[in-house]
Parts: structure tokens; C-alpha cells; sequence
């Protein structure tokens, strides 16, 4: 899963690079951006954040029983086709209006060109709800590996249409000078991506055992639950988009104000959201796989009120990625600008544009470790059976993210705006970790009358589910390496020089530096289960890579 998941991610920043050498940072990327982040961001709260925590465990439970389980997971996944296919007919409709509430500064062709790509690109929310869908029912069956690499499909047939535009469309790229034929070709290309990325899932789909047949029988139908679950994770999905726009129009808002006053190095949405691409990846490659494996169990643990088991579980979850999201943290924190320029740094991209990206990242950095908390813990949450929980502390997260944004992007100058957002989104992750660790920890003390009988911990607290101790040590273990590492980076500049080679030798010597530290000061800072999913992944390539009939000592 891991290795899919990475490989998907590189490809995805192939992907990114693509566009963003093809539009640019600046108002035509901002206008994809918008276009294509509408139905993106619904994937990403309905399915990837949301519906996935709360299906998986009813699939899980309702696996236990193998005739009525068949039959229920049909009726899940009818009632769901039948539901994104409404909410798709219905936000086809409405785009030009969804378009203008995500970008109500743009004017004249960025608007037009906003709400027509918006229409082209909107068909796809059905297509991750089938993907998303599909690849639930695999994962409650304990073979998720497929949904990590079935989005790879997605990056290479977008890479090759922004390809060919690059190769076509020639050098003057701006709103007004790209036509509606082209816009079709973006728009449309981008929407065969993922109707592809949800058609590979099928064959793994059969293989599982599983044919779906299609069930409208829904009334008594034990739906009650799920579509209670599924009801709070629609209100969760409102404070996330109310969030998402909120960030979106400040974002936008700055591209505007930034044009007006003569800035023209990338300081909008496009920045913001190329900065988070990157920002993102080590949860997606590591965390979203641990947690996506260990969800099953912790759904088992939480039926059988075994909530010792569940505690325990949710705490090796939490500790599983610590190192390698450390780590990344303090990559983006001290390497952010050559990361970005390795990720972003072509085609009409400048070094001014590289610059404000690496900053963004930088801000973005310490969140890192505390958004990877949150998201494993609010699966505890999930697992039993409480899809309220993580709407209230949605609306503390959004709440204070949007609050904090608003106050970056009016108080700080335009070119340090979107930088200052990024900082806000860090603080609101920081809260959120904080406040699902003591809400979570509460709920396993004391579970509640009709729920679960007596105290789930008598006589004691359950443990630190939050880690923060176990953090501290492994940013101790980490401290030799970002010693090393700053001085490496001006050995790096003196002797290969800047432009990529330098940024690839240095983001390359650094990381090698952070990670040998981490895992030398491990063991005497009793932090080894953070580093456990790293060894377990090389232990087991180096066993695949070891030639049949030789002894591990012989090899």
C-alpha cells in the first residue's frame, strides 16, 4: 500500500508539474485550479475523508455474516450510486454559480473560462464516488493495496494531455489567449483520468469474490445506522467545504490584489494549493496506509468492547508514521524551497514563484505531525460507531483555520499573504490534534450509558493516545541530523551550484542526514515502533530483492 501510495504521489507531482508548466502560478493555473479542485474536494471529504471512515465499518461488521453481508453491501453501494448521482446532475447544473462562490473576484474571461471548465470537470464527482465506493467494499475485505495504485492511471493520462497542450498550444498561455478548444481538451482529459482510475478497480473488485447486483429493497433493510453515520458526515462535509471556500476566496482575493498592485510571482490559490500537494504526500504515502489497514481491526476491537485492544491499537496507528512524518516535517521546514523547485520549478514557473512556494511550504511544515494525529485518532472516533464527535471537532478545526486565514491574508503585506494562511492552517491543526486527543481519551474513560457497560479503564487513565512524548523524543533524535543538514546545504550550494542538480544533491543529502540521525538515537531514546513502519517496508524489499536459494547471511 505504501509503495503504491508513494508512486502514486510521484506521479502526481509529475502531473502537477505539468500544469503548472503548461497555465503557471498565476491567474490561468488559479482558473484550472478553482475548476478542477470543485469535484476534487468533494472526493477528498465525502469518500477519502469521511464516507470511507464511516462505511468501512459497517462492511466490516456486516462481513461477520456472509449471506446478509453480501446483500447489505449491495444496497450500501446502490444507495450511494443513486445519491453522487444526484449530487453530480445537480452541481453540472449548477457550476457556473459554484464557480463564481469559489472565485467571486474573477472578471470577465477568467469567470467565463471558471464556470465552462467547472461544467467539464464536475462529471467527475461521480466517478471518484465510484472509485471511492469500490475501493471501501475492498478495503473492509482487507485488500485495500489496489486503491493506492489506481490513481497512477489518473496522474499518466493527465500528464499526457497537458502534454500535448504544452506541445500546441504555444508560448502566450493566458485566460484570453487559450480557446474553448483547448479549455474542452483540459476539461475533458481531466474527467477520462478518473473515470480510468475508477474502471481499474473493477477487476480487483471481481477477484475479491464480490459481484455487486443492484438493490433498491432499502426500507427494514438495517440501513438505519449507516445512513444516520452518513447523515453526520454530510454536515461534516458542509463545515469542510464552508472551510475550503473560505480559504479558496482569501486565496483568490490575494491573486487579485497581488495583480493590482504589480506582483506577479505566484502568490494565490495556485500556490497555496501546489504548496499543500507537496505538504500532503508523506500522510498520503504513510499515514492514510496504516490507518487504512488498521481500520478493520479497530472496527473489530470497538464491536467486541474490547476497548483496552482499541486503545492499544490506536496508539501503535498513531506511532506507526511518527518517523517518517517528523522527518518530512523538518525536510519542508528546512529544505522547502529546493523541494519546491524540484516539484514546481519549470516551464513558466520563475525563481521568484519557486521562493513564495517554498515559504508556503515551510509554514505548512509543523502542522504536519499533529494533521497525522488527528486524522488516526478521529478513526477512533469512527470505529465506535460515533460519527458526531468528528463534526464538532471539524468545526473547531474550520473554524479556527478560516478565522486565522481571514486575519493573514487582510493583515499581512500580499506577497507574505498566502504564506501567513499557511501558518494559520498549522495552528488549527495543532488544535485539532489537541482537542480529538483529550475528546477521544474522555470517550474511553467514561463511554457512556446504553453504549458500553462500566468503565473501560477502572481505576486508570487510558493512555497518551496523542503521542506527544513519544514527538518530542523523535524531534530529539532528530536534532543531530538538522545540525548536520544546515551545514551540508552550504557544502551543497559551494561546490554543485544552484539550478535542480544542486537542490536534488542537497534535498537528497539532507534527508539522509535527518534519517540516519533518527534512526541511531532510536533505540536509546526508546522511540523504535515510530521507525517500525520504515524497517518493515525495507526488510521486506530487501527479501524480495535477495536471490532464491541464498541465506539471508549469504546475500
Amino acid at each position: 500500500m505504501m509503495l503504491g501510495a508513494l508512486t502514486s504521489r510521484i506521479t502526481g507531482f509529475a502531473r502537477s508539474s505539468v500544469v503548472v508548466a503548461a497555465l503557471g502560478a498565476g491567474l490561468t493555473g488559479d482558473v484550472y485550479a478553482v475548476a478542477n479542485t470543485l469535484p476534487n474536494i468533494v472526493f477528498m471529504l465525502l469518500i477519502g475523508g469521511t464516507l470511507n471512515s464511516v462505511l468501512v465499518p459497517e462492511l466490516v461488521r456486516a462481513a461477520e455474516e456472509p449471506v446478509r453481508g453480501a446483500a447489505f453491501t449491495d444496497r450500501v453501494v446502490t444507495a450511494c450510486l443513486v445519491l453522487l448521482l444526484a449530487l453530480t446532475a445537480a452541481a453540472v447544473v449548477a457550476a457556473p454559480w459554484l464557480a463564481g462562490l469559489y472565485a467571486p473576484d474573477f472578471t470577465g474571461a477568467q469567470r467565463d473560462a471558471t464556470a465552462a471548465l467547472a461544467r467539464l470537470c464536475l462529471p467527475q464527482i461521480f466517478f471518484y464516488g465510484v472509485f471511492g465506493l469500490l475501493g471501501q467494499v475492498l478495503a473492509a475485505r482487507e485488500r485495500p493495496g489496489a486503491m493506492m495504485w489506481a490513481p497512477v492511471v489518473n496522474n499518466l493520462i493527465v500528464i499526457g494531455v497537458f502534454g500535448l497542450f504544452l506541445a500546441t498550444a504555444g508560448e502566450a498561455r493566458g485566460v484570453e489567449n487559450i480557446t474553448d478548444s483547448q479549455w474542452t481538451w483540459l476539461g475533458v482529459g481531466s474527467t477520462v483520468g478518473i473515470v480510468a482510475q475508477a474502471a481499474v478497480l473493477v477487476p480487483f473488485l471481481n477477484r475479491s469474490g464480490y459481484r455487486w447486483r443492484p438493490r433498491f429493497d432499502w426500507r427494514h433493510a438495517g440501513l438505519t445506522a449507516p445512513l444516520k453515520a452518513a447523515g453526520w458526515a454530510l454536515l461534516l462535509i458542509a463545515v469542510s467545504q464552508a472551510a475550503f471556500w473560505a480559504v479558496t476566496v482569501l486565496a483568490t482575493g490575494v491573486s487579485e490584489r497581488a495583480a493590482t498592485e504589480g506582483v506577479t510571482t505566484g502568490v494565490g490559490l495556485t500556490a497555496y494549493n501546489n504548496a499543500y500537494q507537496l505538504w500532503i504526500v508523506p500522510q498520503g504515502v504513510i499515514a492514510v496506509s496504516l490507518v487504512t489497514a488498521a481500520l478493520p481491526a479497530l472496527t473489530r476491537a470497538a464491536h467486541s468492547a474490547d476497548y483496552t485492544a482499541l486503545a492499544a491499537g490506536l496508539v501503535r496507528t498513531v506511532r506507526g508514521p511518527l518517523g517518517v512524518i517528523t522527518l518530512a516535517s523538518l525536510a519542508f521546514l528546512l529544505m522547502g524551497e529546493e523541494i519546491a523547485a524540484l516539484a514546481y520549478g519549470y516551464g513558466t514557473v520563475g525563481e521568484a514563484d519557486v521562493r513564495v512556494l517554498g515559504h508556503v511550504l515551510a509554514a505548512f511544515a509543523l502542522g504536519l505531525p499533529a494533521f497525522c494525529v488527528q486524522y488516526a485518532l478521529t478513526r477512533g472516533f469512527y470505529a465506535l460507531g460515533d460519527a458526531r464527535t468528528p463534526v464538532l471537532l471539524t468545526l473547531l478545526t474550520a473554524g479556527a483555520n478560516a478565522a486565522l486565514a481571514a486575519a493573514a491574508a487582510r493583515l499581512l503585506p500580499v506577497h507574505w499573504a498566502v504564506t501567513g494562511m499557511a501558518a494559520a492552517h498549522t495552528l488549527a491543526c495543532l488544535l485539532g490534534a489537541a482537542a480529538t486527543d483529550a475528546l477521544l481519551r474522555r470517550r474511553l474513560r467514561r463511554p457512556g450509558p446504553g453504549a458500553f457497560p462500566g468503565e473501560t479503564f477502572p481505576g486508570s487513565e487510558p493512555p497518551a493516545l496523542g503521542q506527544l512524548g513519544t514527538h518530542l523524543r523523535v524531534v530529539v533524535a532528530c536534532l543531530p541530523g538538522v545540525a548536520a543538514a544546515l551545514a551540508y546545504a552550504s557544502l551543497a550550494h559551494a561546490y554543485v551550484g544552484e539550478g535542480w542538480p544542486g537542490d536534488l544533491v542537497l534535498v537528497l543529502g539532507g534527508c539522509l542526514l535527518l534519517g540516519t540521525s533518527l534512526l541511531v538515537l532510536s533505540r536509546p531514546l526508546g522511540v523504535t515502533g515510530s521507525v517500525g513502519a520504515v524497517t518493515q517496508v525495507l526488510g521486506r524489499l530487501l527479501r524480495r530483492s535477495r536471490p532464491r536459494g541464498l541465506p539471508p547471511g549469504r546475500h
